[in-house]
């Protein structure tokens, strides 16, 4: 069935309901008609550049579709499962909201509005780096990762802690990253120069003693001041659109007999399940099995043997000695030694 249909851009108040949606991750649905059984919406994903599949509990046809940002429609195919293919590919991992009207055998209605973020076939391959979970002014916590190879940042979820495992602590916009470019996750913007670098500039946040925003890495920031990590105990893992686990650490301050977060224990479950976290002894990974953070401090961070093998362990990692800390850089190789 084809259709040529040119998308509009949605009204404020739409789009305000639909910043809304995303956050919830649920969508915003409006059931006009007779029957007592209608058309519920399921799910909503890109499955390629140019083709998006809404997924819905019954058969349906399309009434209309409109996408922010515009895009015009190539095709759709209908039923259960309606997959609309697109006449040129979007970027790869923008922000798209979908306003989309459609109508089962029986007359019933249904209004989904609906963001998702566009697929993206050029997801670099990466590995954390470094972590600062201390807070001392002007030094601020930090998460940096490294691209292993070219590619686009554009739908690239990190999770933390403090979020959990049921919904991204961040989600990145599309950026173009070279081969073994530095990115650094900056949690507080203390200054208010920070900018996230989202093209080839990546001076755009101005060193200072307040940011540490390096020239030759990538910068991106979250403006309140608060705190999201903690030495006590921490993940954060960084997931694909497939939900596969690009990298991940796990620390802990005491090699404690379990967690003592729900939300941790549920997280290092994930992450074993994945083979993206090794327990020495098999099984989910406890904080014995993390790296330990007893010893971290705002210049002491904790690092990743760069060059060395990968093996999703703690012995992957040490803590930096002091004033060692290199956000944006290489890691500095000297290791603190407790007295």
């Amino acid at each position: 069935m084809k259709f040529n249909l040119l998308a509009r851009v949605l009204t404020p108040a739409a789009l305000l309901v639909a910043l809304c949606a995303c956050t919830t991750g649920n969508s915003v649905q409006q059931v006009l008609g007779l029957s007592a059984e209608t058309p519920v919406f399921l799910s909503c994903k890109a499955v390629s550049s140019r083709a998006i599949a809404f997924r819905f509990s019954l058969p349906v046809t399309v009434a209309s579709l409109l996408f922010d940002p515009p895009s015009a429609v190539n095709s759709i195919e209908e039923g259960a499962l309606v997959t609309v293919t697109l006449a040129e590919p979007l970027v790869g991992g923008e922000q798209v909201i979908a306003d989309l009207l459609v109508e089962d055998e029986a007359g019933n209605t249904l209004n989904v509005l609906v963001p998702f973020r566009s697929r993206n076939e050029d997801m670099p391959s990466l590995l954390i780096t470094e972590i600062r979970t201390e807070y001392s002014k002007p030094k601020v916590e930090f998460v940096e990762f490294k691209a292993l190879d070219a590619g686009n940042l554009g739908g690239l979820r990190m999770y933390l802690a403090e979020t959990g495992p049921d919904a991204p602590f961040y989600e990145f916009p599309p950026a173009m990253v070279a081969q073994g470019e530095y990115i650094v996750v900056h949690l507080r913007n203390l200054d208010g120069l920070g900018v996230d670098e989202l093209g080839g500039n990546l001076a755009a946040s101005p060193y200072t003693k307040d940011n540490e925003a390096q020239t030759e890495a990538r910068d991106f920031w979250f403006p309140e001041a608060k705190k999201h990590l903690t030495k006590k105990a921490g993940t954060v893992y960084f997931l694909d659109q497939d939900d596969q686990v690009l990298d991940a650490l796990i620390w802990s301050e005491n090699p404690d007999a379990w967690w003592g977060d729900e939300k941790l224990a549920r997280m290092a479950e994930f992450l074993s399940g994945k083979n993206a976290w090794t327990a020495s002894g098999g099984g989910i990974p406890g904080p014995a099995e993390a790296v330990s953070s007893g010893y971290t401090t705002t210049t002491r961070t904790i690092c990743r043997r760069e060059g060395a093998e990968d093996t999703n362990s703690a012995g992957d990692w040490y803590t930096t000695a002091a004033s060692c800390a290199t956000p944006g850089k290489i890691n500095n190789t000297k290791v603190y030694e407790p007295k």
